[in-house]
C-alpha cells in the first residue's frame, strides 16, 4: 500500500492536539540602546519545529535580535531565554554551548575565502576536535543535503552566489543545531535562485525539526516559506505549495517598527492588516 502523505490540514489539526511545550527561544521585554534606543521592549517566542520570520524597515532591529541570541550583543533589560537557560548574563565559556546549538547563516554567507568548500563546512567541528574522519563524513552528509556533494573541493571563489549560500547554510547545519537564524540570505540573489534557498530552509525545518528564525525584507521569500512545507514525492522529500495560508501553524511572522513590535501572526493575519507601515511592505 503506497504510504499517505500527510496533508496541510492534517498538520494543522496535529500541531493542535498536542499539549504546548516551553518554547525553545523566549524574548521577554528585552531592551537595547546605543547612542539611539534599537529595542523597546520586545517579547515574544519560537516554538519548536516553527520558523519565525522578522520582518521591518531598515535599522528596525531585526539583525540585533539574531545577535542578542547569539550572545554578541548584551540586553540592557529583559530576559533572553534560549533553549531552556537565561543567555543575557551569560559569560563567553558558558554561551559556547549555546552557540554549538544554534546555526547562523549571514547575509553574504561570510565563507572563508582561504579555505575549500569542504574545510568552510567543517571549520566547526574541526575546531571543536571531532575526529577527521567523523568531519569528513559529516562534510559529505551536509553537502549532499544541500545538492552540492561534487563541490567539496572547489574553492568559494569558483562557486556562484547561490552556491555559495548553500554552502553557507551546510555550515551551520554540520554541527546539528537545533536552532537556525538566517540573516536577509537571499540577499542579491535573483528569484530562482532565492526560491532555491527558501526551499532549502523549508527542508531543515519539516525534515529535521529545526526551530527557525528568518530575518528578511523580501516579502517574496518570506511568503514562499510560509506558503511551502516539505512532503514526500516516491523517493524524494519536495516542496509543495499551500494555498489556504491559515493551515500553516508552524510559520508564524512578526513586524517590527522602530524597535518595536507591531504585528505578530500568521501570514493571513498579515495580509488582511489594514495598518499603513505593514501595507507598505506588502504592496
Amino acid at each position: 500500500m503506497a504510504e499517505r502523505v500527510p496533508r496541510p490540514d492534517d498538520r494543522a489539526r496535529d500541531r493542535r492536539a498536542r499539549p504546548r511545550a516551553d518554547p525553545i527561544l523566549a524574548f521577554r521585554d528585552v531592551h537595547l540602546s546605543f547612542d539611539r534606543p534599537i529595542l523597546k521592549g520586545v517579547s515574544f517566542d519560537l516554538e519548536q519545529g516553527t520558523t519565525k520570520i522578522i520582518l521591518g524597515g531598515s535599522g528596525s532591529g531585526k539583525t540585533t535580535i539574531l545577535r542578542l541570541i547569539l550572545g554578541l550583543l548584551k540586553p540592557d533589560a529583559g530576559s533572553i531565554g534560549v533553549l531552556g537557560s537565561e543567555v543575557a548574563g551569560m559569560t563567553e565559556d558558558e554561551m559556547r554551548d549555546i552557540r554549538l546549538k544554534v546555526g547562523m547563516v549571514f547575509q553574504e554567507g561570510a565563507l572563508f575565502d582561504s579555505q575549500t568548500v569542504g574545510q568552510n563546512v567543517g571549520y566547526r567541528l574541526i575546531e571543536d576536535g571531532l575526529p577527521e574522519e567523523e568531519v569528513e563524513d559529516r562534510v559529505r552528509e551536509m553537502l549532499g543535503f544541500v545538492a552540492l556533494d561534487p563541490f567539496y573541493d572547489r574553492m568559494p571563489s569558483e562557486l556562484s552566489g547561490g552556491q555559495r549560500r548553500r554552502v553557507a547554510v551546510a555550515r551551520a547545519l554540520a554541527a546539528r543545531p537545533r536552532i537556525m537564524l538566517y540573516d536577509e540570505p537571499t540577499t542579491g540573489l535573483d528569484p530562482l535562485t532565492a526560491t532555491t534557498i527558501t526551499d532549502l530552509i523549508v527542508k531543515v525545518r519539516d525534515l529535521d525539526g529545526v526551530s527557525s528564525i528568518l530575518v528578511t525584507h523580501q516579502m517574496r521569500d518570506a511568503f514562499n516559506v510560509a506558503r511551502t512545507f516539505m512532503m514526500k514525492q516516491g523517493e524524494a522529500y519536495e516542496p509543495s505549495v499551500v494555498e489556504d495560508l491559515s493551515v500553516l501553524e508552524g510559520t508564524e511572522f512578526m513586524m517590527l517598527r522602530e524597535g518595536k513590535v507591531v504585528f505578530e501572526g500568521a501570514a493571513r493575519e498579515l495580509q488582511a492588516s489594514t495598518d499603513p507601515y505593514i501595507r507598505g511592505f506588502l504592496s
